[in-house]
């Protein structure tokens, strides 16, 4: 057929080719600029500073352990793993046979579904397209597989039991399907949609996060760019009234005409930074405790570099704790004051309250304890890092770098919740292609800091191993000091899902303080979403029960009562019970710096 017989295309086949040819050139193009973020990437990783072997996962006893309990199980009890075995095969095969049916009917859909809901899975290809629906559908029989099979090695001791099934856990929830691309069908149909940009933009965002941590893979959680310390969080008004090498010290301005007597002072953690409390005015609880009429003191830590390696808890208690009371009854003039400690910043708020009991103090009037564990007998999740593997290698790795770098801190405690905090970020932002969130909480949570290291070495041996404040023999500038010290009225609040300080183990810490004057708060939620819950929001309830603060945590919240609502204004009743008259309000004076302060944004070694 001569060029003259062929029938001209039409105008929508030309411009169907055309469209053709300018997406096979961008794909071409994207898969090029891939190619040079591949060789940026290379080069970023070959920066990464070499770790202890220790910090990268738990030892090879772990994995030993589990596998000699599964072999005394199929020894002392082989018909309970031939039930595993038989139940795994016969779901297996069910959904396979199932699978097999529905295609031999030449019917292109899934077959019948009855898995639980998984909101990793919520895209409709998952329930619909045979090939992602077996794949999610095996992926679940496997993960129900693996986890029964741990949960049910009785002859493993308790603490190996939940070393075992924690690190089992991440190891199936790392297999999931969504986590890789060629079995995630949000980033395969996001790829082509893009002609592969969405590709190339993730691995620009890899690349940059492995840059910006110097070889370490850390998902940036939150936008950078859209929040800034100072200007739209931590905006409460207030000044740096005293300052010294482990502390700023802030008084926030006075919101009322009159205040209550005795003045506040808050120890946040030094784990993370303090303006968690003060993220923007609609959550802010620094605020709300200033619009309550309190005298308001927050201590800001430094965010120590190496040359603190050797400063030490007894350093914070004396250079912090003991040092930042004094400086608000010197400024207010009071004898007294109430202190509240959040987190760590509570365990060492017990440690200094139990010396000034032994030292004939009483100038703190009553504590309140966030989140706080001092016994760890039973320390819950973060447990399984307190073995020796890990602390072990924390400690060579800190006697090297002279701190406990915040990146370990951040991946350790991320791994506690890793669908939420490494997962699906990582698959947003690497995947799909997907910018940071300007999120507010997310972006406090990826502003760290590090921990100094004899400190470190301190809090994890001597408190979290030794459990030496619960046993009465952690020793503060040299004396034992114990639980049952604690003398003074003091209130606990606890979080109902906290991963970090699980409220059992709070509770059993209040339990066990000498106080004739307890009360213990349950709220709903975890760590942070627990406590930074202001009653605007009304979005979580807490518990409360009139009886002793004794006995079993259990039994304690089987006869609690719940309250709908913030726990924050029941708080600030009973602080205001024991805060004293209305006085007149008192102004910042001597001020070094408007707050949120300098230390709050300082980089190490400024």
């Amino acid at each position: 057929m001569t060029t003259e017989d062929r029938t001209p295309a039409s105008p929508t086949e030309a411009a169907d080719a055309e469209m053709s040819e300018a997406r096979a050139l961008r794909l071409q193009e994207n898969l090029a600029r891939m190619e040079e973020l591949s060789k940026r990437l290379t080069a970023a990783l070959a920066h990464r500073k070499q770790a202890d072997p220790a910090l990268a996962g738990p030892a090879p006893d772990v994995y030993m352990k589990a596998a000699t309990a599964y072999l005394a199980e199929m020894m002392q009890n082989p018909a309970r793993v031939v039930e595993h075995q038989v139940n795994y095969w016969g779901k297996t095969l069910k959904h396979y046979v199932e699978a097999q049916q529905t295609l031999a009917k030449g019917e292109f859909k899934a077959p019948p579904d009855p898995g639980p809901k998984d909101r990793r899975f919520s895209n409709p290809l998952w329930d619909t397209h045979p090939f992602f629906n077996f794949l999610k559908q095996q992926y679940l029989l496997n993960a129900e597989a693996v986890t029964t099979a741990t949960a049910d090695m009785e002859t493993l001791p308790d603490n190996d039991r939940r070393r075992v099934e924690y690190f089992t856990r991440q190891i199936v929830d790392m297999m999931a399907p969504t986590n890789f691309l060629a079995t995630n069908p949000d980033a395969l149909e996001k790829a082509v949609a893009t002609d592969g940009m969405s590709l190339v933009q993730g691995l620009e965002n890899l690349v940059r996060d492995v840059e910006g941590n110097h070889g370490e893979l850390v998902v940036t959680l939150a936008d950078r760019e859209a929040f800034k310390v100072g200007e739209n969080l931590a905006t409460t008004p207030g000044e740096v009234v005293y300052r010294n090498r482990m502390l700023e010290l802030i008084q926030y301005t006075p919101t009322t005409d009159k205040v209550h007597k005795i003045p506040l002072l808050i120890f946040p953690p030094w784990i993370n930074k303090f303006y968690i409390m003060d993220l923007k005015p609609q959550n802010s609880l620094i605020k709300w405790i200033v619009d309550q009429g309190f005298t308001l003191f927050v201590v800001s830590w430094v965010n120590p570099d190496s040359s603190y390696a050797g400063t030490s808890l007894d350093d914070y208690i004396r250079d912090g704790f003991l040092r930042a009371m004094a400086e608000v009854r010197r400024i207010t003039g009071e004898p007294k004051i109430n202190a509240v400690g959040y987190c760590i910043g509570g365990t060492t708020l017990g440690l200094t309250l139990a010396h000034l009991q032994n030292a004939g103090d009483a100038s703190v009037n009553a504590a309140t304890f966030f989140t706080t564990l001092a016994d760890f007998s039973d320390p819950g999740e973060v447990g399984v890092f307190l073995n020796n593997d890990f602390v072990d290698g924390i400690e060579r790795q800190t006697e090297t770098d002279g701190i406990l770098s915040k990146l370990f801190m951040a991946r350790t405690f991320s791994f506690l919740r890793s669908n939420d905090l490494i997962y699906t970020p990582a698959i947003r932002s690497y995947m799909l292609g997907e910018a940071p969130p300007a999120f507010d909480l997310l972006y406090w949570n990826g502003d760290g800091t590090n921990l100094p290291a004899r400190m470190a070495v301190d809090y994890l041996r001597g408190l979290c191993q030794d459990d030496g404040f619960a046993l009465g023999h952690f020793k503060v500038f040299g004396k034992p000091v114990s639980l049952h010290d604690i003398k003074l009225p003091l209130c606990a609040i606890a979080c109902e899902t906290d991963h970090i300080a699980h409220w059992r183990g709070s509770f059993n810490s209040i339990r066990q303080m000498g106080s004739d004057d307890k009360t213990f708060i349950l709220s709903e939620s975890g760590h942070i979403a627990g406590i930074i819950n202001p009653p605007s929001k009304d979005k979580y309830g807490h518990y409360t029960n009139d009886a002793p603060v004794s006995g079993a945590p259990e039994d304690w919240l089987k006869a609690a009562t719940f309250h709908k609502g913030s726990w924050w204004p029941r708080w600030k009743d009973w602080l205001a019970a024991r805060s004293g008259p209305l006085v007149k309000a008192r102004q910042p004076a001597d001020s070094l710096s408007p707050a949120p302060g300098t230390y709050v944004t300082a980089t190490p070694g400024d």
